[in-house]
């Protein structure tokens, strides 16, 4: 009797553990995503992948918008396996996510981390600090905005000794 309460509880809890990870972007559209080499070698020639669909990651740089287009510049980040930003310090590059639907401002703040899953579009030119930058432009499928707060690195740690976290 014991056993079949042991092995509910287990199930219960395995499937809030589960449910818990795959908060992030739908299967659907995880389904979707085409573009398999790594974010460095887009940025080169991403006229070159037009129509491919990306699954990115990254840190919101700054929200434009408009009436007619809502543009989301974002600073890439490592994607975990659940498609979670990590490593806040380490990127290799930048890339705009654009959208006819409104991606208000107030509510894509600096620094917020995110996860989208889009079709490549082409490039844009711009300028960080007056030299010319070529964006990757990303058509918007489906986007997650992680909450402020959220741990970049794993939450469970094994190990024997005293240590800290920060």
């Amino acid at each position: 009797m014991i056993l079949k309460h042991a092995r509910f509880i287990l199930g219960i809890f395995f499937i809030i553990f589960v449910s818990g990870c795959t908060a992030g972007i739908s299967q659907h559209s995880r389904s979707k995503v085409t573009y398999t080499s790594t974010f460095s070698a887009l940025q080169k020639t991403p006229d070159t992948h037009k129509g491919e669909v990306i699954m990115f990651g990254g840190r919101v740089i700054e929200a434009k918008t408009s009436p007619s287009l809502s543009e989301l510049f974002v600073l890439q980040l490592a994607l975990d396996t659940w498609g979670r930003p990590v490593n806040p310090d380490q990127s290799e590059g930048r890339f705009i996510v654009q959208t006819k639907q409104l991606l208000d401002p107030a509510v894509y703040q600096k620094d917020m981390l995110l996860t989208v899953v889009g079709t490549i579009k082409g490039s844009k030119v711009g300028s960080i600090g007056g030299f010319e930058y070529i964006y990757p432009l990303v058509e918007l499928i489906e986007i997650k905005l992680w909450p402020k707060g959220m741990r970049t690195r794993p939450m469970i740690h094994f190990g024997i000794g005293v240590g800290t976290s920060f």
